[in-house]
């Protein structure tokens, strides 16, 4: 009764209802100078969670930086000749001026410390000062490197054409800037390397200021194609502009209260504008009836109160659906991710009262005789597509075994597919092949340790530990342990600091190449190494009072497993060899797993409670359980068919995914609300047989869930071209979840009605 109240009002003082909205909509904008960005996604965890407190601590216990770039110089010749080396010099002199740069602790070869030994005495210095100026530097400099283990595979490339340099950023700095400073630097340089720029910074902001760029070309983008869409199917501007109209004032609104309410646009609420046009496309289902109401009454005002009558139930019920749908998220974790939910359960409301208010307002000022023109041909009978529309309804209802049995299979194998998802975030891999980023990436991890880094913290409760022998061999053995994972490329640790000391006060023979049998000799080496190294060598490995070590892994990959398998194996190895210590991960690659684990966590439980809601929710939508069920199955369809795709496609299911799986939850349900409640509603007014409802079903309605379907489809097929591939998920998954949705509705809904139609209809 309320709706109609709102419907009546709006039909008679249209202008005071645009007036009003006008009013709200310019004072929602007022909130948007105040607007406040976040592009880190390690912002998607509080700074109370546990892993961020636990590696801030780990960062300040040894010195460590949470960000760093891995600059690569890849030299098919090799880079050890004078050429590239002063280049080198050059490149790494210019990244240690760099504001942002933690430039005490830049690691390459001018900058890096070297053990050696010279007379019987430890001799700790820079491996490189300057560039070499004769040939016999550069071989000297060969014998350096190839020659320390610790160099290896970590500034040095085994064959020994590429090189790193490792820049550690200060607290704060943004990555991506840094990153492009740094290639204006190589950039100067005129020679055969090639320069790669790489690391957990680099992608991670270049990701999220990219995302942001997107946003804003592709949202008009899709807005221009789905008013061109609109005008195409209605001929009518005025139906266009209210239609995007709609959707613009919801998302001005949506905004506007969350910049309001000062929360930052984070990378999940940048994706609010796209989500809620997706919603108002709800409202075609408005025009395409008052299309058919007025090629039937010839009577704007009648048409206009008619087709609310008839659509405001569905309408209604898709709106607290989907609403639904996202407000679950506020039960979440992770504090983006309520944000998001609440920004998108807002929308939708939002979107429902402009379709009972709005909408109705804007019907009134179309002009007669343009209209009568532009729905001459709006009837079952006349409209091409709504007969073919009939025609495949028909077509389910009269062999419902066949299309359900069709269907069903098509079911198993997707249920098979879905088995074979893996769970996975790598934010590397979320830029293409192609990508400067991936290329970098890719290139780097081949010939070093890797640009992943992850750390296992190993702790005592006894004082000067691991000065201990069996503790130091512990920690050596663990690290060869780790080297056999696939995913390994190197590891560091105060062992190889100990080993290289004592090996070198050895006159550098190799078979001194171990850990000492005591403490006092390990204590005594490790002393002479801080007396004239760099803090943070030893720093970076163990304490000070020697109760805990930190043993840095390399990692070939940013994916989240891999991290996961470091711990399995890291758990593993103390089984096997158990020693009176406690192993916990930390660093930017346990982060991420973390990440992984809480946030898509967050998103499935969330995805798996609303199932539930939405169930409920078509339950007292129907008022019956039989015909929620039976409405429920063209959105388990659409959702496992695709996840099954996805499985076969070996795409992981990350954290664009799992949101977008909270999109398909609201869209795939509101074409069967439509059918199965405009459906009823015609075999109440008319008393018809079944087949003839369904066939006027699919043709009527049906003609908008498949207008609805196309449309946006359409528009958001532009995501398909995007540089970043979770744009192309997007695209490519709201394409297929659309269409795919909308066959099931008009061709497995009557198929399903008519082969249960004796329990469908027990009781009256």
């Amino acid at each position: 009764m309320k709706k109609t109240s709102l419907v009546e009002l709006s039909i008679r003082h249209p202008r005071w209802v645009l007036a009003l909205a006008g009013v709200l909509t310019l004072l929602f904008l007022t909130q948007f100078p105040g607007i406040r960005t976040d592009t880190n996604p390690k912002h998607m965890l509080p700074e109370t969670s546990d892993v961020r407190v636990w590696n801030d601590r780990v960062d300040r216990t040894f010195g460590l930086y949470e960000d760093t770039i891995v600059v690569g110089v890849e030299n098919d010749a090799g880079v050890l000749n004078r050429e590239t080396l002063g280049r080198i010099v050059r490149i790494t002199d210019a990244i240690l001026r760099l504001e942002g740069v933690a430039a005490r602790d830049v690691s390459g070869f001018t900058t890096i410390t070297n053990v050696s030994a010279e007379g019987g005495t430890l001799t700790v210095g820079p491996l490189m000062p300057a560039a070499p100026r004769q040939a016999a530097e550069v071989e000297t400099l060969r014998r350096a490197l190839f020659g320390n283990p610790l160099f290896v595979n970590r500034i040095v490339s085994a064959d020994g054409k590429t090189s790193a340099v490792y820049v550690p950023l200060e607290k704060g700095a943004n990555g991506a800037e840094i990153a492009s400073r740094i290639r204006d630097i190589v950039a100067k340089e005129k020679g055969p390397e090639r320069y790669y720029i790489a690391g957990d910074p680099v992608a991670r902001d270049t990701f999220g200021a990219e995302m942001f760029k997107l946003m804003a070309i592709f949202s008009p983008i899709a807005g221009m194609i789905m008013f061109a869409a609109i005008q195409f199917m209605f001929r009518n501007l005025a139906l266009s502009a209210a239609m995007m109209g709609v959707s613009m004032v919801a998302i001005i609104w949506s905004m506007g209260l969350l910049i309001g309410a000062g929360f930052p646009v984070h990378i999940m609420s940048s994706m609010a504008p796209v989500f809620l046009m997706a919603i108002a496309t709800d409202s075609i289902h408005i025009f395409n009836e008052f299309y058919f109401r007025y090629q039937e009454r010839g009577d704007r005002l009648a048409a206009i109160r008619e087709t609310m009558a008839a659509v405001s139930r569905p309408v209604r019920y898709t709106a607290l659906a989907t609403a639904a749908g996202f407000a679950v998220l506020l039960f979440m974790n992770i504090v983006p991710v309520k944000v998001f939910g609440a920004l998108i359960a807002f929308g939708t409301v939002v979107l429902r009262l402009l379709s009972f208010s709005f909408i109705p307002a804007v019907l009134t000022f179309v002009r007669e005789d343009r209209l009568a023109r532009a729905a001459a041909s709006e009837s079952v009978e006349a409209d091409r597509t709504a007969r073919i529309l009939g025609r495949l309804g028909a077509f389910g209802a009269a062999r419902p075994g066949p299309v359900v049995a069709a269907a069903l299979v098509l079911l198993a194998i997707a249920v098979w597919g879905t088995s074979k998802i893996n769970v996975n975030n790598n934010l590397v891999a979320w830029f293409k092949a192609s990508s400067d980023i991936r290329v970098a990436d890719t290139a780097m991890n081949r010939a070093l340790g890797g640009t992943s880094l992850g750390y296992l913290v190993v702790q005592s409760e006894e004082a000067d530990f691991m000065k201990r022998p069996e503790a130091v061999r512990w920690l050596q053995d663990l690290q060869r342990h780790l080297e056999g994972l696939p995913a390994v490329g190197k590891t560091f640790s105060v062992a190889d600091y100990v080993k290289r000391i004592n090996r070198v006060l050895h006159d550098d023979e190799a078979k001194h190449d171990v850990v000492p049998d005591t403490s006092e000799a390990i204590g005594q080496y490790l002393f002479l190494f801080s007396m004239s190294a760099k803090p943070s060598d030893l720093d970076n490995v163990v304490t000070p009072d020697y109760r805990a070590a930190n043993l840095w892994i390399q990692l070939k990959t940013w994916d989240a497993a891999a991290m996961r398998q470091v711990i399995a194996a890291a758990a593993d190895y103390q089984k096997a060899s158990p020693l009176s210590v406690t192993v916990k991960p930390a660093g930017i690659a346990y982060f991420n797993l973390v990440w992984n684990d809480e946030v898509l966590g967050d998103m499935v439980r969330g995805f798996a409670i609303a199932l539930f809601v939405v169930f409920a929710i078509l339950a007292l939508n129907f008022r019956s359980l039989k015909w929620a069920v039976v409405g429920y199955m063209p959105l388990l369809f659409t959702i496992l068919l695709i996840y099954g795709v996805v499985g076969f496609a070996g795409k992981d299911f990350d954290m664009p995914l799992s949101v977008l799986s909270t999109l398909s939850l609201g869209m795939a349900v509101d074409f069967a609300i439509h059918f199965v409640g405009r459906f009823r509603q015609r075999l109440s007014e008319t008393g018809g047989g079944l087949i003839e409802a369904l066939q006027w079903t699919a043709a009527r309605p049906g003609k908008g869930i498949v207008r609805n379907a196309v449309l946006f489809a359409a528009a958001f097929s532009v995501m398909l071209f995007a540089p970043l591939t979770p744009y192309v998920a997007v695209g490519a998954f709201i394409v297929a979840m659309m269409l795919l949705s909308a066959l099931f509705t008009l061709l497995l809904l009557p198929a399903l009605v008519m082969l249960g139609r004796r329990w469908l209809f027990q009781g009256g």
